[in-house]
């Protein structure tokens, strides 16, 4: 697996600032860039660090620039963007919103941002190719030296590897590295003022340690196998501009350390091997020795981390490039909790930690699919741990504090990924670890749910799950800001009493296998008992005759009509209550309405209410993530769907194929090798948000696995 950009596809700065890479360390930290080697986003550098895995993540080392000297010429490799001058622009006022824009009075949508003209220092059009293949590759020729330079993560540690390997057919010359250094929260930025550090060089070695004067408990270490230590010119490079943050009307400015340069001599006809080393320490005495560093450590860490990629796909049994892809971007969301030392799912890069909802619904593409059964438990144990009044997490938050609950649906999804770990892997002693680690944990969400929990979340009279009240949101519809709730979906919303009774069905049959232990007995006979009422009410309550699909939501004050994509899941799950010709009429409506090729819309374009694009400040953003922005997890549960209803077949598998090409091309855009979190609701549909979500990549890789793959010739 290789995706490769040539000299020609990244001579557009403006176009690959976007084009973005990641990488990550299994422990919540990570790397990003763009593929011509410049900063497009707050969350982007060579080493953000968790210092609290997967928590606590923090910027430390943001890139290097790097110049070549040859022949009395001087060539500037750095590629970025700086804030010049304001724009002179006009301010758009409340009442000049476009409707779509439109939100409650008590939300302010205008902005008084006035953007900086940016400034773009080019030094792609020295660069000939880009190549990410799980590690990332730069390549540069400039002055008869072709300079390569390449980047990866160590696994477990707070550590970053840049591998250089100079080949200079020309005269002597000299390459200069600056490194730009920073301590920030990976969601800030930092300033001159607050970028203050006590710094020790190393006289043994080329290299030096900072230590931040707002943490001095760690020390920010960077090495280099030769060369000569050399003072900057300048301590700070400031005002560097990211051209994502502009978007969102923000100033999306920073500023980074630079107290030290590298030089390292290249001698004409010679080729160089140099390695770069930066990591993050515990500062026990203030002071640091200087680090061994090889010119063989980083390249040995390039192969090392190819290694484990090739064991990852040999695992998975990959059968074929697409499949390879999403296995190697899987691994990117898997990260230690330290909190119970167990792996979690980070939900998506480079914000999001790890979130209930999102994990139960990635877990099969990214741990079963790739037969990793190992993780899995780990995964199911961490939730387990943390299951509260029959509650699974929603969230656990960045700040290390306890985890939140403001979801209905995540503990019944958790159903879901334990019936699909037991279908992956059906082993006794699978059925023994649910037996005793998590099976009492899924009867207690069930005796919750029955009686009632959080968030108004209980069983009516009917059988179905009602959630929610007030300013809750509780949905994966979620958005809220202030007291404007967006979607407030109260009542009985559709996927929900779907998952139940998918819920229902999943102990129904764990009963029945258990039914030998005394503490389990006759319970199935009451599970199947439950969900036949759930399905006989369910069926009755929310089919929508009039636009031959379900309702969304179904209350007291009536039902909600708005075609949306939640009701997929009705036909997607393993167990659903409608009949054939209700379910692939519910397929049809979802296909002609919301289905975009990378996504399904989460709102149907016929609604006033219905945003085309996701852009411009939070409020703007948030008035459209669920109202028509398209969400490329959904794929997953309609390929299943229009798998289940037009028959799995040769004939089938060559059309839902068809159906997610675009997603193919998406490969190659936004973060190269992943799959965004959201996309524009209209052409030509743009990915959004986060630029690496784990429900995406898992949802499309479990969906192409099971109803694709299988019947491709």
């Amino acid at each position: 697996m290789n995706f490769h950009f040539t000299q020609k596809e990244l001579s557009c700065f403006t176009e690959n600032a976007k084009r973005e890479w990641a990488l990550t360390n299994g422990i919540g930290g990570y790397a990003g860039g763009s593929v011509i080697g410049s900063l497009g986003r707050t969350h982007q550098g060579y080493l953000v660090a968790s210092l609290h895995p997967p928590v606590e993540r923090y910027l430390v080392f943001s890139k290097t620039n790097e110049m070549l000297c040859c022949g009395g010429s001087v060539y500037n490799l750095e590629t970025s963007q700086h804030a010049g001058e304001e724009m002179n622009i006009t301010l758009v006022h409340s009442d000049e919103v476009p409707e779509v824009y439109k939100a409650p009075d008590t939300v302010s949508v205008a902005s008084d941002f006035i953007p900086r003209k940016p400034v773009y220092i080019e030094g792609q059009h020295y660069q000939t190719a880009f190549d990410y293949d799980g590690n990332v590759h730069f390549t540069y020729h400039a002055g008869g030296i072709t300079l390569e330079k390449h980047i990866t993560l160590a696994q477990g540690e707070n550590k970053v590897f840049v591998a250089y390997r100079i080949a200079n057919t020309g005269k002597n010359a000299e390459l200069i590295i600056t490194p730009l250094m920073n301590y920030r929260e990976h969601n800030g930025s930092s300033t001159r003022d607050s970028l203050k550090f006590r710094k020790h060089s190393f006289s043994e070695a080329c290299g030096f340690m900072l230590i931040p004067d707002a943490n001095p408990n760690i020390g920010i270490v960077l090495a280099a196998s030769e060369g000569e230590l050399a003072s900057s010119d300048r301590l700070y490079d400031e005002d560097l501009q990211f051209a994502t943050e502009v978007e969102n009307e923000v100033p999306g400015l920073d500023t980074c350390y630079t107290p030290y340069q590298i030089k390292i001599h290249v001698p004409a006809g010679s080729v160089k091997e140099v390695s770069l080393t930066c990591y993050v320490k515990a500062n026990e005495q203030d002071t640091a020795a200087a680090p061994a560093i090889s010119s063989e450590i980083a390249f040995d860490a390039l192969k090392r981390n190819q290694e484990f990629l090739a064991r990852l796909v040999s695992n998975a049994d990959c059968k074929d490039a697409f499949s390879q892809i999403l296995t190697i971007a899987s691994n990117q969301f898997l990260s230690l909790r330290k909190s119970t030392g167990l792996t979690t799912i980070l939900a998506g890069l480079p914000w999001f930690t790890d979130w209930g909802r999102d994990t139960m619904i990635a877990f099969t593409g990214l741990v079963l699919c790739t037969r990793r059964f190992d993780k899995a438990e780990e995964i199911l144990l961490t939730f387990a741990e943390y299951v509260d009044d029959g509650m699974v997490p929603n969230m656990f938050p960045d700040n290390g504090q306890e985890p939140l609950y403001n979801t209905a649906d995540a503990s019944l999804w958790y159903f879901y990924a334990v019936d699909k770990y037991l279908e992956y892997n059906n082993t006794p002693a699978a059925y023994d670890f649910i037996k005793e680690h998590i099976y009492p944990a899924l009867r207690e969400i069930i005796a919750y749910y029955k009686k009632g929990t959080r968030f108004s979340i209980y069983m009516d009279e009917d059988g179905l799950i009602h959630a929610g009240s007030g300013t809750d949101q509780i949905t994966w519809m979620d958005v809220r800001v202030g007291d404007w709730v967006v979607t407030p979906r109260h009542g009985k919303p559709v996927e929900i009493n779907a998952l139940w009774y998918n819920a229902l069905k999943v102990m129904e049959k764990l009963s029945a296998h258990y039914k030998d232990t005394p503490a389990i007995g006759d319970d199935a006979i009451t599970y199947a008992k439950l969900s036949e009422q759930v399905k006989t009410s369910f069926c009755q309550k929310f089919w929508n005759e009039a636009d031959r699909c379900l309702y969304d939501v179904v209350s007291d004050e009536g039902c909600d009509a708005s075609i949306r994509p939640n009701q997929i899941y009705a036909v997607s799950l393993p167990y659903t209550m409608l009949d054939e010709k209700k379910a692939k009429a519910v397929v049809d409506v979802v296909k002609e309405k919301l289905f975009v090729g990378v996504g399904l819309r989460s709102l149907s374009p016929e609604y006033k209410d219905y945003h085309p694009v996701y852009i411009g400040s939070l409020p703007k953003r948030d008035a459209a993530y669920h109202q028509g922005t398209a969400w490329g997890f959904l794929l997953g549960g309609f390929i299943t769907a229009y798998t289940r209803v037009y028959g799995p077949s040769a004939k089938t598998a060559e059309e839902t194929l068809a159906m997610i090409a675009p997603i193919k091309e998406h490969l190659r855009d936004n973060c190269v090798g992943s799959v965004c979190e959201i996309f524009d609701g209209n052409a030509p549909h743009y990915g959004r948000g986060c630029y690496a979500q784990a429900w995406s990549v898992g949802e499309i890789l479990r969906c192409y696995t099971e109803d694709i793959l299988p019947w491709l010739k």
